[in-house]
């Protein structure tokens, strides 16, 4: 899905963020550029199959989301409405800039407030009703983000939450992009948040096969396209972005982060859990993404790949790569995943790396992918970046999202400038 022109004129006015890397939006694009792994021990994990993660550090719900009675949140609302939060001031959208019916929220999430229906459930077997918080609905809900954002921004127009997997994020700024190309709303304040790091959570992707074991060295345990790369690292932390479109931003004077230029949605239409083979739904939403955007493959400098880590995602979205920037492609188009760093951040992945995206074309500075040291045989040769970062110019650049279920998301962005 697509409607080409319609992205062209979308700024990215502001960005907030919340992840394993620190709290903020400098802090992350600090420790992505480094390229260090996050990952560390976790404590409330101890004893299961997989006992490390990526976690936010420090994160007190007391200093870092606005308004009263922030412990009534779910960890990954608490994310949502700090990130909101900075997103919205780095925008500049004051009261005074604001028309409450005109702001939509758009929030996607893998999980919704999974931690609190653990934590909830558990007191509900050990110890009986009476132990349930009456505050449990409110709190793991899946809407509750968005809704509790919109309370908080005093946002009247569309809310609504996206659940599309590890794609979640990257659905819900597509969304918000059709949204205001439709004149639903003037301001869309959009993003993903996932608190996933949980004993049941990492227990069932354990089950599943998909988390690294690499307990021995976790801090690089998560190496996307690697070869010996082995699962992907579960962390949390949300992304918000704050589009309007173009004429709007510069008729109030805001400031530009970067352009939302296109966006692509499509599945695999293929399996639950496997990437399809023959990357159909990837070639799809990415040729959609060109085409709203009103450019060719050509015109890529940067693909942010989705990069999880595992063996299967890796060298299928290689491969997808390769097909479709041709021959020369790889040798010109730069690639990064953040996810060597970060982990997987679930539902808020997308997001994220859209917002690390419009600041890799913003600062014309493509972050490493962490922890690679040795390309694997049996995928396509990809121009990876690697080590430190990389400095070069950036006309165009794409954020490949991609989730159980068959999800796609690509994201399109240009400099502000």
């Amino acid at each position: 899905m697509s409607a080409p022109g319609d992205g062209a004129g979308l700024a990215v006015t502001g960005i907030g963020l919340v992840t394993p890397a620190g709290s903020g939006t400098a802090a992350t694009w600090e420790g992505v550029c480094a390229g260090r792994g996050t990952a560390a021990p976790d404590p409330e994990l101890a004893g299961l199959p997989v006992a490390f993660s990526c976690r936010v550090p420090g994160f007190d719900p007391r200093d870092r989301v606005p308004g009263p009675r922030p412990w009534q949140h779910d960890r990954a609302t608490q994310f949502a409405l700090a990130a909101a939060h900075e997103a919205v001031t780095a925008a500049e959208l004051g009261p005074a800039a604001r028309d409450a019916a005109r702001i939509a929220v758009v929030l996607g999430s893998a999980a919704g407030g999974v931690g609190t229906y653990e934590d909830q459930f558990r007191k509900f077997t050990d110890s009986g009703p009476q132990a349930v918080s009456p505050l449990t609905l409110p709190a793991f809900l899946p809407n509750m983000a968005a809704g509790q954002v919109a309370i908080a921004l005093g946002a009247r127009g569309p809310v609504l939450h996206t659940s599309t997997a590890c794609a979640s994020g990257a659905s819900a700024v597509a969304l918000a992009a059709l949204l205001l190309s439709s004149g639903a709303c003037d301001v869309a304040v959009a993003g993903g948040t996932d608190a996933m790091v949980t004993p049941l959570c990492a227990t069932a992707f354990a089950r599943m096969k998909a988390l690294s074991r690499r307990r021995d060295a976790p801090a690089r345990a998560s190496r996307p396209f690697d070869a010996d790369r082995d699962g992907f690292v579960l962390g949390e932390g949300a992304g918000v972005l704050v589009l309007e479109r173009a004429a709007d931003a510069a008729a109030r004077r805001a400031p530009v982060q970067a352009h939302l230029a296109g966006y692509g949605i499509a599945a695999d239409a293929h399996h639950p859990v496997a990437p399809d083979p023959e990357c159909r739904g990837l070639r799809l939403a990415t040729a959609e993404a060109l085409r709203s955007a009103g450019a060719t493959a050509s015109d890529v400098a940067h693909i942010n790949a989705h990069g999880t880590s595992t063996p299967l995602n890796d060298r299928t979205e290689a491969t997808a790569l390769a097909q479709l920037f041709g021959p020369d492609g790889p040798s010109v188009t730069s690639v990064t995943s953040a996810k060597g760093v970060l982990g997987h951040t679930m539902g808020a992945s997308g997001a994220i790396e859209a917002a690390l995206t419009a600041l890799t074309v913003k600062h014309g500075h493509a972050p490493p992918t962490a922890n690679f040291q040795r390309p694997d045989p049996d995928s396509p040769t990809l121009d990876l970046v690697t080590d430190a970062p990389r400095t070069q110019t950036i006309p165009l650049a794409l954020s490949n999202s991609l989730g159980f279920g068959g999800h796609v998301t690509v994201l399109a962005f240009r400099p502000g400038t």
